[in-house]
């Protein structure tokens, strides 16, 4: 299997969304653009989540050609995102028109699509979700093995960047959060100084003034601390 320097150039674009604060949204579209930029043959890509208890989701699509087979897919109850997300290996189909994997979403896919091809990648997406890449092509047989292997490393990739975006909004959050409680324990500690009083009521008297003005707890301890550290 060759990996170009382009698809290598393309993980590297990939990677760059998670550290300048790209959203899961656009995270997909990249994901996407990048399997029909490197992937021989791939003329159309998907990917799609799917939550415990929940309707499967289409996160983002190439073009209309990719949503329409993916819901065909859901549709049918058969083809391979749907053995994808269940196993650990690709699923592939690279001529659909003979003797088909998935019959019955060939039957529909062929009607209503040019797609010839396809091929499904498991993706992890988060801890309560599982995701698959979904790839096809327009030319019977252009997914041969070492095309179904350059979309396995595309979708690897995409696991590794989903699991890094993840990781870093947990990141972010936390960090934020921390921040909070650093002010609210440090308007409690002036509470207490203050008035005279243990940190479990001077605690209940910030939640007090809290609800009473319709303040954010996090947001009125960073108001006192500020004016005090400006001597107001």
């Amino acid at each position: 299997m060759h990996v170009n320097r382009d698809a290598i150039e393309a993980f590297g674009r990939l990677s760059e969304l998670v550290y300048t604060g790209a959203t899961f949204e656009e995270i997909y579209a990249a994901i996407c653009a990048t399997a029909r930029e490197v992937i021989p043959g791939c003329d159309h890509a998907c990917v799609m989540t799917v939550e415990r208890g929940e309707r499967p989701r289409c996160e983002a699509a190439t073009d209309d050609v990719a949503r329409l087979v993916d819901e065909l897919e859901w549709e049918t109850g058969e083809g391979p995102c749907l053995d994808a997300v269940e196993s650990e290996r690709y699923e592939v189909d690279a001529d659909i028109s003979t003797d088909a994997v998935w019959p019955k979403l060939a039957e529909r896919v062929l009607e209503q699509t040019p797609v010839r091809g396809m091929v499904g990648y498991r993706i992890v997406v988060e801890e309560r979700k599982a995701g698959a890449l979904n790839i096809f092509s327009d030319t019977a047989g252009a997914f041969d093995e070492d095309a179904a292997g350059i979309g396995a490393l595309v979708a690897a990739f995409a696991s590794v960047t989903l699991t890094a975006a993840a990781e870093h909004g947990s990141a972010v959050k936390m960090r934020d959060a921390l921040a909070s409680n650093r002010e609210i324990g440090k308007a409690v500690g002036m509470l207490m100084v203050t008035h005279g009083i243990g940190s479990d009521e001077a605690f209940e008297m910030l939640r007090g003034i809290s609800n009473r003005f319709n303040v954010r707890l996090a947001e009125l301890a960073e108001q006192m601390v500020a004016r005090h550290e400006r001597g107001a």
